[in-house]
């Protein structure tokens, strides 16, 4: 059944993300460097985008606002995004920056070195200005998501924060810590900008290091207890091996990690932020939300691409199924 059924097209939407956009260049032989490998395959990319992509499969009415390059690349994201059922509308052209390109090496269970051209100095989804935005349609939106990375640089800062503040804490406001050096001066800088932004969402989510640079330690319940001091209602803390930690208004739960031979671990996160998405407006217990969102990050890092290999809600509950029979 379709989540958005009895939803028409001027409805507000579901889940719009905001942030980073590209293309995903994953070569076809795993194991070996750059330098070896014969063969890619091209998919949509960017954080964001694939959780946006995420919550589309399972029948959410999705959008993404981003930015890409006036080139070949962009008209392909455009045409990914329709495909997957996710609105292109908010996503414009830059004239004068070619659509980020990210290269990775395959190397599990757990070495997956990016390599990103076209993000410097600067990249069209960090071009987002907030005169652009169109704040009704994020306001209205159940489930409004953003990253750290968009807080990195200007416009694409100052922006992030008008939407956020468009949002007066109403519905779900999901903070993505999603913190990538790479972007940044210094873990201190991206400390300082998520503690402007933290007091207008309602939910973060994180792995440790993320959480580390967000509140200034690295232990689970401490970082948790920071994120509910900073007024969040839900606290999502990724722990890999040792599962996920998840702390709100009833207390708090521990997931365990869902078994699976690793491919490719880097779509892992944005499979868990769309299922995230979909438990929240199901209303479902946090448990139930943790153990589904566990399970499509499972699914996603068995397979090669992150878009491209979003599941379905019918693969996620075979695969807790699968679990629970093995447990």
């Amino acid at each position: 059944m379709n989540a958005s059924a009895g939803r028409g097209p001027d409805d507000p939407f579901e889940v719009v993300t905001m942030g980073r956009v590209g293309v995903d260049i994953y070569p076809e032989q795993i194991g070996v460097g750059l330098d070896a490998v014969r063969s890619f395959g091209k998919f949509l990319g960017g954080s964001p985008t694939n959780v946006a992509v995420a919550a589309a499969r399972y029948g959410r009415r999705s959008a993404v606002v981003t930015r890409t390059g006036d080139d070949p690349f962009g008209a392909f994201v455009h045409q990914a995004l329709r495909g997957f059922g996710v609105d292109d509308r908010f996503v414009a052209p830059v004239a004068d920056l070619p659509t980020p390109v990210t290269f990775c090496e395959i190397h599990p269970p757990d070495d997956f070195p990016l390599y990103f051209y076209g993000r410097s100095p600067s990249a069209p989804d960090l071009r987002v200005r907030a005169e652009e935005l169109d704040l009704d349609a994020i306001a209205a939106a159940d489930v409004f998501w953003v990253t750290v990375t968009g807080l990195c640089q200007e416009p694409s800062r100052t922006a992030t924060m008008e939407a956020l503040r468009a949002r007066r804490r109403g519905g779900i406001t999901i903070i993505d810590l999603d913190y990538r050096p790479m972007f940044w001066e210094s873990r201190e800088e991206a400390r300082r900008r998520v503690a402007e932004a933290l007091p207008y969402a309602t939910v973060a989510a994180g792995n440790l290091d993320e959480w580390e640079t967000a509140v200034g330690v690295r232990d689970p319940r401490a970082a948790a207890a920071a994120g509910r001091d900073a007024g969040l209602d839900l606290v999502v803390v990724k722990q890999g091996p040792e599962g996920v930690l998840a702390v709100d208004d009833t207390g708090e739960v521990r997931v365990p990690p869902v078994p699976v031979d690793v491919v490719n671990g880097l779509g892992a996160g944005d499979a868990f932020g769309g299922a995230l998405c979909h438990g929240l407006l199901g209303g479902w217990d946090t448990e139930r939300v943790m153990r589904f969102a566990n399970a499509a990050g499972a699914i996603v890092a068995s397979r090669l691409s992150c878009s491209d290999a979003m599941p379905t809600s019918a693969e996620v509950e075979a695969k807790l199924g699968e679990v629970s029979h093995v447990g």
